[in-house]
């Protein structure tokens, strides 16, 4: 199966001053040294607490946010050398959805309105056959023909984001970034959705990339998982291998998380030490060494290399190291 999307050594650093007139200046590492491949058709889920990098590293491959180094190539072309005009034609084959469908939705612009702008931006169609493709994807997300002449505001949250779906693969992209597209909505919505985009991606052909803190909805929409902290890969591998053989201390304390709905199973949750770090406080070795439960000496001061376990399920842990 052919790579569709292949991140190599992508980093974004921000900077931010301190100090009383911010004369000095310090970098935050949002996202940091991120390698892996998406093969075409396939689906890549990103997992992770807030501030790991997910959403950035989303928004550092369709170049809203631009990378402070590494090569995105999509389809055989690395999109951090191309020029602000070629990035933009290249985004009719790269998609976006959002969490939250009604900041992205022009309140002022009536569904069709908006289903219509990509074919009209990128000059895909005119006339009558905007029309005719309107409808068409209109339908395919679970539409009306009545709902087109309705405005963002006149819907819930479910149909607001079956909108922003349908704006986003009329113009039949290639690949879809789904940053958290079903957090915002009610549990029955959510199963919705999803499958909604599965649907989608066997009828279309599409490649995503998903965005989730919910493992629950990443179990049943990807085939690759990817688990970031603080900018960092710490454990990826298909998804079932991780979930049943997770190998990072930080995947396992985010698979005990996963509440249990039977009050007759009592499981075994594994307390984190320390709370949550922002960017500003991560660690110099190990991003994850401060809450580590198993940590070593060398994880305060060194990075973990990458090891590969077999079937492609890497991990970056000293402690596993040291084990095997």
């Amino acid at each position: 199966m052919k790579t569709l999307l292949e991140i190599k050594n992508l980093n974004k650093i921000y900077t931010a001053g301190r100090g009383l007139f911010r004369k000095s200046v310090s970098e935050l590492k949002a996202v940091e040294d991120l390698s892996f491949d998406l093969k075409e058709k396939d689906t890549l889920a990103i997992v992770g607490e807030s501030g790991c990098g997910k959403s950035t590293t989303a928004k550092c491959i369709i170049r809203l946010t631009e990378p402070s180094s590494g090569e995105v190539i999509f389809d055989g072309i690395d999109l951090t050398k191309l020029s602000n005009e070629e990035m933009r034609l290249k985004r009719r084959n790269i998609q976006m959805i959002y969490q939250d469908p009604y900041s992205s939705l022009n309140p002022r612009m009536k569904v069709k309105e908006l289903l219509a702008e990509p074919l009209r931006a990128h000059k895909l169609a005119e006339g009558k056959a905007i029309i005719e493709q309107v409808r068409e994807i209109a339908g395919m997300v679970g539409l009306s023909t009545e709902h087109l002449d309705r405005y963002p505001h006149q819907f819930s949250g479910g149909q607001r984001q079956r909108i922003s779906i349908g704006r986003a693969l009329i113009s039949r992209p290639k690949l879809l970034l789904a940053d958290e597209p079903v957090s915002a909505l009610d549990v029955s919505i959510q199963a919705q959705i999803l499958n909604l985009l599965t649907d989608l991606q066997k009828t279309l052909g599409l490649t995503m990339l998903f965005i989730s803190h919910d493992l629950n909805v990443v179990r049943h929409i990807s085939r690759q998982i990817l688990v970031m902290y603080l900018g960092r890969v710490m454990e990826s591998g298909p998804t079932e291998t991780v979930f049943e053989n997770p190998m990072h201390p930080y995947t396992k304390a985010l698979l005990d998380s996963i509440p249990v709905l039977d009050p007759s199973i009592k499981k075994e949750r594994k307390t984190l030490k320390g709370d949550v770090l922002s960017l500003a406080q991560k660690p110099e070795g190990c991003p994850f060494s401060g809450r580590c439960i198993n940590i070593m000496e060398k994880c305060k001061t060194e990075i973990p290399p990458p090891i590969d376990l077999g079937n492609n399920h890497i991990v970056s842990c000293f402690w596993r190291s040291h084990e095997t």
